[in-house]
């Protein structure tokens, strides 16, 4: 007589064991939910409660297997309890007053909580009268009753899911998730031994294991845990997917190879040859075709996912490629605005390329830039002001698909060669607070598809937020202009202050001219002051040129005393000037920087200046700085003014001033380092200090700035 065997030994040993594993985790489990605070756990859950009696009823089941084993029954029997809470459990945790449950709905679990009873009163009667020997015709009573009561909990779990699934936790929806799999796994053993008319033994010894895969979701979700749903991300979920495939098509393998077994011949091998070619076309049909890949991502999101797009990260990269681009290395991308605006759209609706139109000098909009669109594109190609008023005041996202097939719409007048350019796919008006910046044409993706109301809600959307980076662009690039006329205007009206001042001058040489032409001396002091009003001017004309270096780039060692003397000279027809100057000081700075700033000074001064009083210039080094000195006698300053006034540009308090002298001396001040201070009260004078860097030459520091060269000039 044979053994046992052995295979059959072993599995029913780990049944056991593993029976046995499973009663002592959810005993533990059913004691540790018991002393769980109820507070917290009912702000987790539902039905906490319910919960530790499901747990508890498992545990009485986890008994009856490790006793009388499982598919024993007895085992049958018990596992009617636990059947029993866990609908009960279902029914509290996914439905509520609030919220009850449908009346079909509410039939089938008063279906199933009376199949649960009566086979709990039968069987216990049954086996309590007959013992052993009921089993043989109990057993399939049991079975049906336990088949039924597993497809009616799917279909409870199903409904539940789709009814709560916005307000559960998601550690309560993976409780759920863990009834549904013992359930599928007991109706597959359930009808595998209907189908073959035989007891799937193997699958039986192995329910302890499934049993035990179910303990970990009762311990989390009764954490405090997972508060917020989780959710795989687009990528895992998809290889998820692809996996799960995989695992398919190696079942469908193998079923195919047993069955070429059972049929005998030479059947075996062709399954093989079949599957081995259908596997490698169907892998090199993937990595070759870029096509397939697309038809296979769209399958995947159309059919698998609640919305086509995953728009945390599509948002997160569309935003990083509008602000820097895909390398972000500062290439020729990088700096190229327009190309990453079609690049960022054209990439979020999985379009290869696309085109950026922007308004024309000539009017309507025209072709800007590209990106990977075949062949560029014509530089003919334009877009007429009347379709661009119609696209702006309709913002319609254009489905040139539906235009092609002539569907009746508004006639937005798109442009013919936009029509027979069969790879243009969208066009996308990009607008910015109602008006239309720039226009992006898509082309048409691997796989074609019609745009839905989610394609057009993201292009909308991201076209707006496309148009918010053209529109700082523009914004930059008109401030850029204005900066330029600015200083262009800049230049000009001090130009036009400093020939105001020498038109003063001529003016009143010609007016002494008069008195004093007869004089020799006056004429030579008159030619020498013409040459240098002339020479003035050809530096006012140098100064206007856009190609003119600030001050300070001409910055070196200059003697002050020989400026300053050229700028007394300039005023004698005005006023003769007192000028005292440290021997051999030096000033770190241009030449003319410093002739200009004293000039300004200087002239304001005697402007300020009643004629019979003297304006006076002094000059020494002072805390290892160059000190000028303006000082004259006027009708002086308020501290308020010199305050709020006095360096504003367009200020002035003369009738006919520009209010650019102060102005104008302390920017040029400052671009070479140095600064003007100032101190006046009215009616005692007023005094401008200049300080200049001091150049380091050689004996500077050893002269004592006693030693003065004064006079009048």
């Amino acid at each position: 007589m044979a053994g046992p065997d052995p295979l059959v030994s072993t599995l029913t040993g780990l049944s056991q064991i593993l029976s046995g594993l499973a009663l002592a985790g959810f005993v533990g489990v059913t004691l540790w939910l018991l002393m769980r605070p109820r507070v917290r756990m009912a702000a987790l859950m539902p039905a906490p409660r319910l919960l530790a009696a499901t747990a508890a009823a498992t545990a009485l089941w986890c008994a009856a297997l490790t006793v009388y084993g499982p598919g024993s029954s007895q085992s049958l029997v018990v596992q009617t309890v636990r059947d029993l809470a866990m609908l009960v459990w279902l029914g509290a945790t996914f439905w509520s007053p609030r919220a009850p449950m449908s009346r079909p709905l509410r039939l089938i679990a008063r279906m199933l909580a009376t199949i649960c009873l009566l086979t709990l009163l039968l069987g216990a009667a049954a086996h309590l009268r007959a013992g052993a020997a009921a089993e043989p015709w109990m057993a399939p009573t049991l079975g049906f009753a336990a088949t039924v009561v597993a497809i009616g909990g799917l279909l409870m779990i199903d409904a539940g899911v789709r009814h709560a699934s916005a307000g559960q936790r998601m550690p309560v929806m993976a409780v759920a998730g863990g009834f549904a799999m013992l359930w599928a796994y007991e109706l597959n053993v359930q009808l595998i031994g209907a189908l073959t008319g035989e007891i799937a033994s193997t699958l039986i010894a192995l329910l302890p294991a499934i049993v035990l895969l179910t303990l970990p979701v009762y311990v989390v979700a009764a954490m405090d845990i997972g508060r917020e749903r989780m959710r795989l991300s687009r990528t895992a979920a998809t290889r998820t997917l692809i996996l799960l495939g995989a695992a398919a098509y190696l079942i469908v393998i193998a079923l195919t190879g047993a069955v070429a077994r059972v049929a005998g011949g030479d059947y075996a091998e062709l399954a093989q040859a079949i599957s081995l070619l259908v596997a490698l076309g169907t892998g090199g049909l993937m990595l070759a075709s870029a096509r397939s890949r697309a038809w296979l991502s769209v399958m995947i999101s159309k059919h698998f996912f609640e919305h086509r797009y995953d728009y945390r990260a599509e948002w997160m990269r569309f935003t990083a490629t509008l602000g820097q681009g895909a390398k972000g290395d500062g290439g020729e991308d990088d700096r190229n605005l327009h190309r990453r605006v079609a690049k960022a759209l054209a990439e979020l609706t999985g379009s290869p390329g696309g085109l950026l139109m922007l308004p024309g000098a000539a009017g309507g909009f025209r072709i800007a830039e590209h990106w990977h669109w075949p062949d560029g594109a014509s530089e003919e190609a334009m877009l007429s002001l009347r379709s661009a008023f119609m696209l702006q005041e309709t913002q319609h996202i254009v489905d040139l698909d539906a235009e092609r097939r002539g569907h009746p719409g508004e006639d937005l007048a798109i442009p013919e060669w936009l029509i027979a350019d069969t790879r243009a796919w969208v066009v996308v008006p990009v607008l910015h607070f109602q008006r239309m910046i720039a226009i992006v044409v898509l082309h048409r993706p691997a796989v074609s598809r019609a745009l839905d109301w989610e394609d057009l809600d993201v292009l909308r959307i991201a076209g707006q937020q496309a148009a918010s980076y053209l529109a700082e662009s523009q914004s930059q690039q008109a401030l850029s202009e204005a900066r330029r006329f600015d200083e262009f205007n800049r230049r000009f009206a001090f130009i036009m202050h400093d020939i105001k001042n020498l038109a003063s001058q001529i003016g009143l040489l010609a007016r002494n001219a008069e008195r004093h032409a007869d004089k020799p001396d006056f004429r030579a002091d008159m030619v020498e002051t013409l040459k240098i009003s002339a020479g003035r001017l050809s530096d006012l004309l140098v100064r206007l040129s856009p190609r003119e270096r600030g001050p300070a780039a001409e910055a070196g060692r200059t003697l002050v005393e020989p400026v300053l003397n050229e700028i007394a000279a300039e005023m004698r027809p005005r006023r003769a000037l007192f000028v005292g100057c440290q021997a051999g000081l030096s000033a770190w700075a241009d030449a003319g920087a410093i002739r200009q700033i004293v000039q300004h000074l200087v002239a304001n001064a005697i402007d300020a200046s009643a004629p019979d009083t003297s304006v006076q210039v002094v000059a020494v080094a002072e805390q290892g700085r160059v000190r000028i000195d303006v000082i004259d006698q006027g009708c002086g300053m308020t501290r308020d003014f010199i305050r709020d006034e006095l360096f504003k540009p367009f200020v002035s308090t003369k009738e006919s001033g520009f209010g650019l002298g102060a102005f104008e001396a302390l920017q040029v001040a400052q671009a070479i380092d140095g600064a003007i201070e100032v101190a006046s009260e009215p009616g005692k004078g007023s005094s401008f200090t200049l300080w200049l860097p001091l150049a380091d030459a050689r004996g500077d520091a050893g002269v004592d700035a006693r030693v003065m060269k004064v006079g009048h000039k």
